[in-house]
C-alpha cells in the first residue's frame, strides 16, 4: 500500500466539554507548547453539553502561538457555507493563517432539524457538501458571488475578508461517494479509527486515489488524516501498549497505509505530553528510516544496518560533505538521519533562545506598569518558557538515551576500535545531563519568583546563563558526534 510521503504531523482531539471549559483551554496551551502540529475540535451545535466550536476554537487561537486550530468536522447543515467561510477567514486572519477545515455533510439528523437545519437524505447532503466547497473556495478568492445552486447561492455576494493563507478542507469521509469527492475536491481525508479502523483504511485510500486521478490530481495531493484514540499500558492491542508500542505501530499506518497526521482523542494532560514528547519524535524517526531505506518492517526498524564497507573507522568526513563514493547513497542515507535528527535539536533550540529573549524583553517592559492583569501575563510568560524548556530537556534527553542504550552497544560491537569515540560521546551525555538539571533548577528559581522585579530579573539572568552552557556545549557534542560517526553509521546503521 502507499506511502504519499507527507510529512508526520500530530495533534490533540479534546472534548468540548462547557464543564470543564478551563481544562479544555489548558489542554490546548499545552499541546502548543510540547509541539503538536493541531488542535482539532468536534462540533455538534445541538448537543448542550458541549461548547460552540467556533467561540472556542477563537479562544484557543489567541491563547496560542503555534498550533493550527480546525474544525474536525464541522457540521455543513447547521452551518451555511458564506458564514463558515467568513468566520473561517476572519479566525485565519486573526491567528496568522493557523485554521484548517473539517467538512462533514451532516449524520445526526434528528436533532440536526431540531437545532433549525433541513433533513436531506444522504444523496442531497453530498450535493449540498459540493456545493459549499465551491463557495468557501471562491469566498477565500476574494471572487463575487455568481454561483446559486440546488442548496445554496452566493449570488450577488460580495465576500471578504481574504484569509491569511490557502485555507485547507478536509472531508470527513466513509462511504464511497464521499471518498470521491474527497478525490476530486478535498486537500485532506479525516476519519476516525472508531469508524474506520487500520484494515479498512487501504480500500478507502484507493478509492480517493480513483477519484482523484480521474480529476486530474495525483494522490499526494490529499493529506490523509486519522483521529485516534488509545491508552499507554502493557496490552498487545492496537495502541495500548508502551509509547515504543505506539510509535511503531502508528508507522507501520503511516508507511503501508499512507496516513500522515495523528490526532490523539484524550483530555488527559499527561497522556497529550507522552504522546506529544515520546510517541511523535519516535514515529518521525522511525517514519524517516523507513523511508531511508533503513527496513519495512519492524525487525527492519530494529536492526537498521546495511552492507558493510571495508573502510576504517573514525574518518574525518561528514554527512554533509559532497557524496562519498566508497558508499552507497542507502548507507549514506544513515548518518545523514542523524544529521536531520540532530539538526531538528538544534532548531528546536535556537526556538528555545529566542522564546527566553522575548520573556526577558517583556519582563522589563510589563513589570514596569505594575498591574495585576500584567502580573498576570508574566506569570503565563514564564509558565509557557517552563513548558517549552521542559520539553526540550526532555527530547534531548531521550535521544541521548536512546543512544546509549542502543546505538552505541551495536557499533561497539561492530567495530571495537570506536571504544575511544564512544566514551567521549557517553562522558559528553553525562555533562549534557548535568546542564539540562542546572537548566531545570533555573526554571524552577524563574517560576517561584514573583513575575517583575530584581528578583525576577536575577532569575532570567541565571536562566540565560544556564542556557548559554547547554547551546555552547550541545552545539559542540553534535558536531563532534556527526563527524567521528559518519563512516561506522554508513558502515554497520544504527542497530
Amino acid at each position: 500500500m502507499p506511502d504519499y510521503g507527507h510529512e508526520l504531523e500530530f495533534g490533540v482531539f479534546p472534548t468540548p466539554d462547557a464543564s470543564r471549559h478551563h481544562a479544555v483551554l489548558e489542554l490546548a496551551q499545552l499541546a502548543d507548547v510540547v509541539g503538536l502540529e493541531h488542535v482539532s475540535v468536534q462540533d455538534h451545535p445541538y448537543q448542550r453539553s458541549f461548547l460552540d466550536t467556533w467561540t472556542l476554537l477563537s479562544v484557543i487561537g489567541a491563547r496560542t502561538s503555534q498550533v493550527r486550530v480546525s474544525t474536525n468536522v464541522v457540521s455543513l447543515p447547521l452551518r451555511p457555507p458564506v458564514v463558515l467561510a467568513k468566520s473561517a477567514a476572519s479566525l485565519d486572519v486573526l491567528t496568522g493563517g493557523r485554521v484548517e477545515l473539517g467538512l462533514g455533510a451532516g449524520a445526526f439528523w434528528d436533532p440536526i432539524v431540531a437545532a433549525g437545519g433541513l433533513r436531506r437524505t444522504p444523496g442531497e447532503a453530498v450535493d449540498a457538501l459540493v456545493e459549499a466547497i465551491g463557495i468557501l473556495r471562491s469566498f477565500w478568492a476574494g471572487e463575487p458571488g455568481r454561483f446559486d445552486g440546488e442548496h445554496y447561492s452566493n449570488k450577488g455576494l460580495k465576500p471578504g475578508p481574504v484569509p491569511a493563507h490557502d485555507i485547507p478542507i478536509w472531508i470527513g469521509a466513509l462511504k464511497p461517494r464521499m471518498l470521491g469527492v474527497t478525490g476530486r475536491l478535498a486537500d485532506g481525508w479525516i476519519p476516525s479509527m472508531g469508524y474506520a479502523p487500520p484494515e479498512a483504511l487501504p480500500d478507502m485510500n484507493a478509492r480517493i486515489d480513483d477519484a482523484a486521478a480521474k480529476a486530474g490530481r495525483a494522490p499526494q495531493d490529499i493529506r490523509r488524516l486519522y483521529n485516534i484514540n488509545g491508552r499507554f499500558g502493557s496490552g498487545s492491542g492496537l495502541l495500548e501498549g508502551s509509547p515504543k508500542d505506539w510509535a511503531e505501530q502508528l508507522t507501520d499506518i503511516a508507511v503501508g497505509i499512507g496516513m500522515s497526521t495523528f490526532i490523539l482523542a484524550t483530555d488527559d494532560p499527561a497522556t497529550l505530553q507522552t504522546f506529544a514528547e515520546e510517541v511523535a519524535p519516535l514515529t518521525r524517526e522511525l517514519v524517516a528510516a523507513e523511508r531511508e531505506g533503513g527496513g519495512s518492517s519492524a525487525e527492519g526498524r530494529a536492526s537498521a544496518s546495511v552492507p558493510a564497507s571495508t573502510e576504517p573507522a573514525g574518518s574525518t568526513e561528514t554527512a554533509g560533505a559532497q557524496p562519498d563514493s566508497r558508499f552507497t547513497p542507502q548507507q549514506l542515507a544513515i548518518p545523514a538521519h542523524l544529521v536531520e535528527v540532530h539538526d531538528y535539536l538544534r532548531a528546536e533550540l535556537d526556538q528555545v533562545r529566542d522564546i527566553v529573549r522575548q520573556v526577558r524583553e517583556g519582563h522589563t517592559t510589563v513589570g514596569s506598569a505594575r498591574s495585576a492583569i500584567n502580573t498576570m501575563t508574566m506569570r503565563q510568560n514564564n509558565w509557557t518558557l517552563g513548558a517549552y524548556c521542559e520539553s526540550y530537556c526532555r527530547i534531548v534527553t531521550g535521544h541521548h538515551t536512546n543512544e546509549d542504550r542502543a546505538m552505541f552497544p551495536h557499533l561497539l560491537r561492530a567495530d571495537p576500535r570506536l571504544e575511544p569515540v564512544v566514551t567521549r560521546l557517553h562522558a559528553e551525555h553525562e555533562v549534557i545531563a548535568g546542564l539540562l538539571d542546572d537548566l531545570d533548577r533555573a526554571l524552577v528559581a524563574l517560576v517561584g519568583d514573583p513575575a517583575y522585579g530584581s528578583e525576577g530579573q536575577r532569575s532570567l539572568d541565571a536562566l540565560g546563563d544556564a542556557l548559554d552552557e547547554l547551546t555552547e556545549s550541545l552545539l559542540s557534542h553534535l558536531s563532534y558526534e556527526e563527524e567521528a560517526l559518519h563512516d561506522a553509521l554508513a558502515n554497520h546503521g544504527f542497530g
